[in-house]
């Protein structure tokens, strides 16, 4: 009976530990995973880290003290470990490199230390001039999106996804004012969007929305909106008025930025962010939902206001960033048949965030960036929804994925923070009307009542 009840507790815990390994993956890495990566880590660091080619040989001096002191064979160097730390998610080892070795033979080696060591994934991140930092997760982060509980913060620093080794991938719109967000249908483009306008919401800044497919997909965040254009007539005129808005904050930033002969440099302005607080103007983050809509013509009318309004567009992302104006592009598909001043615009948006696309969309969203990350993006599943591949102009790139957020838990968050709303005149003509009540429709005139024949 003994060994019975022995044996059914021991099936129980196995039960048990498969169960939290499928539904509770941080509970189970760090009640089992950690403890063994640890152990692991820390038994075959050396031989792991001379058989990925990590280790470089002795210099002649220290070869020599070993023989004579130790008598024993001289063994390779490996990197130096100089903190090791767990985490919800995985482990993270701060390594300083011995000279002979650079952070990319680090890089090279990641996939042969994942299996080394039992790990989902390993990502190598440089933090300084020789020393890298290996932040190892522990099971797929990104399967079940939750948020790390210290986010970064700032200014104009907005958190929106998860990156695939745990930490926060955020819009720091000081370090990359504008950036390109491309996804098919159903890739998770729209709920990234929801992410950043939910968190958007509750910044100081004016919001512009440009939804040229009348409105259905912004319109639910009018009570937080600025002004927001529905068709291709408005947008026109709408991105018309915003080119006039940084005309008139570049005047303002030219007035004050204090260029004296006598003025200390650390208080000359080149951009609003060196402003007194009482002078500085709202930052203004402009949405475009589609931009092939801006970019499409049927006519000569339409190809002329399609000119002004692609022109209008680049001259924004030129010189916009300066004066606080931002800008948030995104769009199902993205290429050269869009017509001219398509990649003179791209070049002009740092940040990409790219979805699940085809090839020809992910090499004008990250052919310029790195073929590793043009890769990734088309390998994409179409059951991963939400999963997308974020780089900027430096070449770094990773996977992200966004929490579920649902159209009205964005809605509630815009109507909670309504009185954020700046008073920004020249936007007044195209501020959204938020009664929340549609327009009755006019009643049809009455049927004319057929004549009798004579």
């Amino acid at each position: 009976m003994t060994g019975i009840a022995l044996l059914g507790l021991l099936l129980a815990s196995a039960g048990g530990l498969v169960y939290a390994r499928e539904r509770f993956p941080a509970v189970f890495w760090l009640l089992v995973g950690l403890p063994l990566a640890w152990g692991r880590f820390l038994s075959t660091y050396g031989s792991t880290m001379t058989a990925c080619g990590l280790a470089v040989p002795p210099s002649r001096t220290r070869a020599l003290m070993v023989r004579a002191v130790g008598r024993r064979e001289v063994q390779p160097i490996p990197p130096r470990i100089r903190r090791v730390g767990g985490s919800l998610t995985g482990m993270r080892v701060r390594l300083r490199l011995p000279g002979g070795l650079e952070p990319a033979d680090v890089v090279a080696a990641s996939n042969r230390l994942r299996h080394a060591w039992g790990v989902h994934a390993v990502h190598v991140v440089e933090v300084g001039p020789g020393v890298v930092e290996l932040r190892m997760t522990g099971y797929d982060v990104l399967r079940e999106v939750r948020m790390p509980r210290r986010l970064p913060s700032g200014p104009m620093v907005v958190p929106v996804a998860l990156r695939d080794d745990g930490t926060a991938f955020v819009r720091n719109y000081r370090e990359i004012p504008h950036a390109l967000t491309l996804g098919a249908n159903r890739s998770g483009k729209s709920m990234y969007q929801r992410n950043l306008i939910m968190n958007l919401a509750r910044l100081p800044v004016a919001l512009v929305g440009i939804d040229c497919k009348g409105g259905v997909e912004q319109i639910p965040y009018a009570s937080r909106l600025s002004a927001l254009a529905t068709d291709r007539e408005q947008a026109a005129k709408l991105l018309e008025a915003l080119v006039g808005e940084m005309e008139d904050r570049f005047a303002l930033l030219k007035e004050c930025q204090r260029t004296a002969l006598t003025t200390p440099e650390e208080e000359v302005a080149s951009d609003i962010w060196g402003l007194p607080a009482y002078v500085r103007p709202t930052p203004v983050v402009v949405l475009v939902d589609e931009v092939a809509e801006l970019f499409l013509n049927a006519t000569k009318r339409d190809e002329e206001r399609r000119d002004l309004m692609v022109a209008n567009l680049i001259r924004l992302a030129q010189r916009a960033r300066a004066v606080g104006i931002y800008l948030e592009i995104c769009g199902q598909r993205f290429g050269v048949e869009l017509g001219k001043g398509a990649v003179t615009l791209r070049s002009q948006l740092a940040g990409r965030v790219v979805h699940r696309v085809n090839r020809q969309t992910a090499e004008m969203g990250l052919g310029d960036i790195s073929p590793e990350a043009m890769a990734a993006a088309t390998a994409i599943a179409p059951d991963r929804v939400g999963v997308a591949v974020a780089g900027d102009a430096s070449g770094g790139w990773s996977h992200i994925r966004t929490p579920l957020v649902s159209i009205s838990e964005t809605a509630a968050v815009c109507r909670a923070h309504a009185h954020l709303v700046p008073d920004l005149p020249a936007l007044d003509p195209y501020r959204p009307s938020t009664s929340g009540e549609p327009e009755e429709p006019p009643e049809p005139p009455p049927f004319p009542r057929p004549r009798s024949r004579p």
